[in-house]
């Protein structure tokens, strides 16, 4: 494919929008970018963008020919995270992505298994965003939730998070301490800002708590924890992070609907892979000594 790297530029500037940001994606010059769009428009014959003052917009030919890029460039992605994962050693790239409430835990247990394999070069990402393990994105993926279904993954349970209802000494102290459900209504909430996650302690949060009473709305659990510790309002917080805080108070105690489900998940092609396997090994054992979460 003597165009391969026309067209992949092409692929960029229609994701990015702009010549500059394609060329920070490519590690190239603007110029290099803008001397590839020309070029493979003068082969194709047809304009692949328009050119306007805010950046660059796909046209009908455009739209066509990067539907074959963004499919190739996700097999080459795809074939590459294999590739790197089928060595016998315990060496190479490590990508494990988690859900950020547990990424401390899991920061301590990739320093104690890197440590074991000083050849290894560990990628932890926490982003919000659901890494595609068929394409090679990630080695080992910890998430939250109901059970992964996607087709090709491996899933193994791993442990469950338990949440409680907390409040800042301070907070009580001004507004008082709520005893039952019912009065949940009368206080400030801290909730999320989608009204959409899927985590049990905040569907029952849209299910029992008024609208109204949500004073405060923040895209991530930690970011809900740091409003509760400043007085905001109630919010939910891992019993591990709310009892180990002296300036919080548990105003209501956990239940089982509270519960966070935290599973393994790998992709078959990866999964049987030494890498992984030696890591999934080390990661069980030291969550042994995690205590409860």
């Amino acid at each position: 494919m003597e165009n391969w790297d026309e067209i992949r530029t092409a692929y960029h500037v229609a994701r990015a929008g702009t010549v500059s940001g394609a060329a920070e994606a490519l590690g190239v010059h603007h110029a290099t970018v803008i001397r590839h769009i020309d070029a493979l428009e003068k082969r194709l014959g047809a304009k692949l963008f328009q050119r306007h003052a805010r950046g660059y917009t796909p046209t009908e030919a455009g739209q066509d020919l990067l539907q074959v890029a963004q499919a190739t460039e996700d097999q080459f992605t795809q074939l590459a995270g294999r590739i790197r994962g089928r060595g016998e050693s315990v060496s190479g790239d490590l990508v494990v992505t988690s859900i950020p409430e547990l990424a401390d835990l899991l920061t301590q247990s990739l320093a104690g298994f890197q440590r074991a394999h000083p050849g290894l070069t560990v990628r932890l990402l926490t982003d919000a965003r659901l890494f595609r393990l068929e394409y090679g994105e990630a080695h080992v993926a910890v998430r939250a939730g109901s059970v992964p279904d996607q087709p090709d993954n491996v899933v193994q349970p791993f442990v469950t998070v338990r949440h409680a209802l907390y409040a800042s000494a301070d907070y009580v102290t001004r507004r008082g301490r709520p005893r039952s459900d019912a009065e949940l209504a009368g206080h400030a909430i801290v909730g999320e800002a989608s009204g959409q996650s899927p985590a049990p302690f905040l569907r029952w949060l849209r299910e029992n708590v008024p609208e109204g009473a949500i004073a405060w709305r923040c895209s991530t659990i930690p970011a809900m924890a740091e409003a509760v510790r400043a007085g905001v309002g109630l919010g939910f917080l891992p019993i591990r992070a709310g009892r180990a805080d002296p300036g919080l108070v548990e105003v209501l105690p956990p239940r089982e609907d509270w519960v966070s489900r935290i599973w393994l998940v790998t992709h078959v092609d990866l999964h049987r892979t030494t890498k992984v396997q030696a890591f999934l090994a080390h990661l069980k054992e030291t969550a042994k000594g995690w205590g409860e979460l």
